[in-house]
């Protein structure tokens, strides 16, 4: 396990390295870079930018450099903890991604444990009666939130709480706490806030995991184990959650590597239409606007997250299923 344990751990580190090469790369696929959109955006206002000047703002960005140097760079400064800075912002990336992380981490937490906790007892509920009324009302309820943008249900939210209630769901923080320093106050005005954003993005991958523990648990529930077991007299329930609810919920648990992930990255469209002040808005005006550090320092942590939620799954299910053996895998 310890060795296995380390083989992943390196195997991170190289998936780290490989992101972040291809994202440098892809992010300088665009013609121009910031310093030509800034250029364009000043001639625009009136202002005469001459060659010098242009040469100098050049060489301050580190432009005039190859890409490769500028990898290598960016690289060497990000092991020592000097993510770059931010063209646009004109202040150190670590600051920018450190103001919205807890944020983000919070918002991505908060979310994941509403998915499985309303994911897998809904599943299973499904699979154990199915063809149901029960059964049928989730079905509908899964397809619709499946089919349903996020942000087209941010916009209905926000309309129905305010029209309704009288209460602004946009943001995470009421604005006499927004600039406010953290406070016990400050702490339950973000958990008021929090509901909403947790329901929208959580709403397709709820939606989704239903489907896949139902499916799973039909096809365990199927098996001859499962049939002799209830022809030998087992109680249904300490039947249902001894053998096959441990076997479906693996499929489940195996996707947090791409779940947690893909939370911070899927609630960008909702995190703009609702204002939350998380990473994913923040990346997409990098990406507009060529930051080249800023974006690439932005998905090296959605890489990290990648990483991290691969290795919590995989240890998960060996907690979970003793069947599975890395060592064999390993050899």
């Amino acid at each position: 396990m310890l060795a296995y344990t380390i083989r992943r751990f390196l195997y991170g580190l190289v998936v780290l390295w490989v992101v972040s090469i291809t994202a440098f790369i892809i992010i300088q696929l665009p013609p121009g870079d910031f310093l030509t959109s800034y250029i364009m955006r000043l001639e625009t206002s009136g202002q005469i930018v001459d060659e010098a000047e242009i040469a100098a703002l050049r060489k301050q960005y580190g432009l005039d450099l190859p890409i490769h140097f500028q990898y290598c760079k960016w690289v060497w400064k990000m092991l020592h903890g000097d993510f770059g800075k931010s063209f646009e912002w004109e202040r150190p990336v670590k600051e920018l991604i450190a103001e919205r992380l807890p944020l983000t981490v919070t918002l991505s937490i908060f979310t994941l444990v509403f998915t499985y906790l309303l994911a897998i007892p809904i599943g299973i509920y499904s699979a154990s009666h199915q063809y149901s009324i029960g059964d049928y009302t989730f079905t509908i309820f899964g397809f619709i939130g499946l089919a349903t943008p996020g942000f087209l249900f941010a916009l209905i939210l926000m309309f129905v709480f305010y029209r309704f209630f009288g209460f602004s769901v946009g943001g995470l923080f009421s604005p006499q706490y927004q600039l406010a320093g953290w406070s016990w106050l400050k702490f339950l005005d973000l958990l008021k806030h929090l509901p909403v954003p947790v329901i929208v993005i959580g709403m397709a991958g709820t939606a989704g995991l239903i489907r896949v523990m139902r499916g799973c648990l039909l096809d365990e529930l199927r098996k001859q184990y499962v049939i002799t077991a209830r022809a030998k007299g087992v109680p249904e329930t300490k039947l249902l959650f001894k053998y096959p609810v441990r076997v479906a919920i693996n499929p489940i648990v195996s996707t947090i590597g791409w779940t947690l992930p893909g939370i911070v990255s899927g609630q960008t469209i909702v995190a703009i239409v609702l204002g939350l002040p998380t990473i994913g808005p923040l990346l997409f005006r990098a990406l507009v606007n060529q930051d080249m550090y800023l974006a690439g320092s932005s998905i090296m942590v959605l890489t990290f997250l990648t990483v991290i939620g691969t290795f919590i799954s995989d240890i998960l299910l060996v907690c979970l299923d003793p069947r599975i053996s890395y060592e064999k895998q390993t050899k």
